[in-house]
């Protein structure tokens, strides 16, 4: 499995940028590679990608949100990838995006590019792009502020 880090600060309010964060639809305008994204319900999403050529449909769940502070996902069948998003308050006008992606590369092109860190280099951009789009627009395009909570298993963990 790969795992993909990265940071950037945004200067905007963190409830403007948790806000945009959480209008899964308008991802296409910002990461590469994705298609589509359609929220079936408040924790279930259908997302259409294109990745070197090879175009994927899967379903992700989302498994812990709190509103401004961070946002969970795991797929649920086809492809194996999850990851987090969490928001930091830096001050009033300012915050810190963070993103951890964990994905299993499939075929030869994929794995290549995990090897060199091509994904890394990507979700930077991808980030960069969010960082214009909320700063130039100011505001969020639409909000969703439910939580959800991260079911335990077995152990109470």
């Amino acid at each position: 499995m790969a795992t993909v880090k990265s940071d950037i600060d945004v200067t905007v309010p963190i409830t403007t940028a948790y806000n945009q964060w959480t209008q899964f639809e308008s991802f296409p305008q910002f990461l590469s590679g994705v298609d589509e994204v359609v929220q079936k319900t408040d924790t279930l999403t259908h997302w259409k990608v294109s990745i070197a050529g090879v175009t994927r449909e899967f379903d992700a769940e989302i498994t812990e949100q709190h509103p401004d502070e961070r946002i969970a996902w795991k797929s649920t069948g086809g492809e194996d990838h999850a990851g987090v998003v969490t928001f930091y308050r830096l001050n009033d006008d300012e915050t810190r995006i963070s993103v951890q992606l964990d994905w299993t590369p499939q075929g030869i092109v994929e794995k290549a590019g995990a090897l060199l860190q091509v994904d890394d280099i990507q979700i930077g951009r991808d980030l960069k792009k969010f960082k214009e789009l909320i700063e130039s627009n100011g505001f969020e395009t639409g909000a969703w502020r439910g939580s959800v909570e991260r079911e335990q298993d077995a152990t109470g963990r």
